[in-house]
């Protein structure tokens, strides 16, 4: 949630800054990063696991430390102005990313919701 919030702050100042001259617009990364953090660095879907103690299974516990990262895209510019924003391409990122921030609340949201269930379900 703490990357989308980022991105959401990250894409309303592109929109904020759409006609200034010379104005490059940033990008959030994490998705990526963290996917290759999961999987390595080549994402196939299948887990890293690493035994802690031969008699264990192969599961080692994650820990994950991608962050966040804010950086500028320098590789597009179609204005003469040589600003880079696409308030096309702004506008549908922000409505991308404001339906992923819902997702993501809600399913925090349903996991609070079943942990004080489990919980209260002990008490008479």
């Amino acid at each position: 949630m703490t990357a989308a919030t980022i991105r959401q702050e990250v894409i309303a100042n592109n929109i904020a800054n759409v006609n200034t001259p010379n104005y490059r617009k940033s990008v959030v990364e994490f998705e990526d990063m963290l996917a290759r953090e999961i999987y390595g660095e080549e994402p196939d879907g299948k887990l890293k696991m690493v035994r802690t103690h031969d008699k264990h299974l192969p599961f080692k516990p994650f820990d994950f430390h991608a962050e966040p990262t804010i950086t500028e895209d320098n590789t597009t510019i179609m204005r003469v102005d040589d600003n880079n924003v696409d308030i096309d391409i702004e506008m549908a990122s922000l409505a991308k990313n404001q339906l992923y921030y819902n997702a993501l609340a809600t399913q925090l949201g349903g996991h609070v919701t079943r942990l004080k269930n489990a919980i209260s379900s002990g008490q008479s």
